[in-house]
């Protein structure tokens, strides 16, 4: 996994009941919706400028590619910390890294790297990443 330059930042949830798959384990899909949580929470909590105020000033973030690997599951009560960095931001959009941890065990259930390009939610196309919104990014 690349090295991350920028700040790390972390959240808890939980599993429930309607993640668990016919395995008796998280389905594959909800990593994906932890992280994103995560970013939601964080983008306001510690950064100042939260997924709203984005689509106030006309922008969205929108997933280009995720690399993700599985490496422990995670089941029914479990408890996780979400650690996500930005690893790079620029003009074109931003690459976060993430950690899914166990909180239980300390073991990480799953990691991996999220890609986001910007859009402008008028046109629904990607657009450049302004310096403000770098700025407030690059901490």
């Amino acid at each position: 996994m690349e090295k991350n330059q920028y700040s790390i930042f972390e959240s808890e949830l939980s599993v429930r009941p309607d993640d668990i798959d016919m395995f008796n384990h998280v389905h594959n899909s909800k990593y994906l919706d932890y992280v994103l949580a995560a970013r939601y929470e964080q983008m306001d909590r510690f950064y100042g400028m939260s997924w709203e105020k984005f689509a106030e000033q006309g922008y969205g973030w929108v997933v280009s590619r995720v690399n993700i690997a599985f490496k422990r599951p995670l089941l029914m009560g479990d408890k996780m910390l979400i650690r996500t960095g930005i690893l790079e931001i620029n003009e074109k959009g931003c690459r976060v890294q993430f950690e899914i941890v166990n909180q239980k065990t300390g073991k990480t259930a799953s990691d991996g790297v999220f890609d986001y390009v910007m859009i402008d939610l008028t046109t629904q196309r990607s657009c450049r990443v302004n310096e403000e919104m770098i700025a407030a990014y690059s901490i």
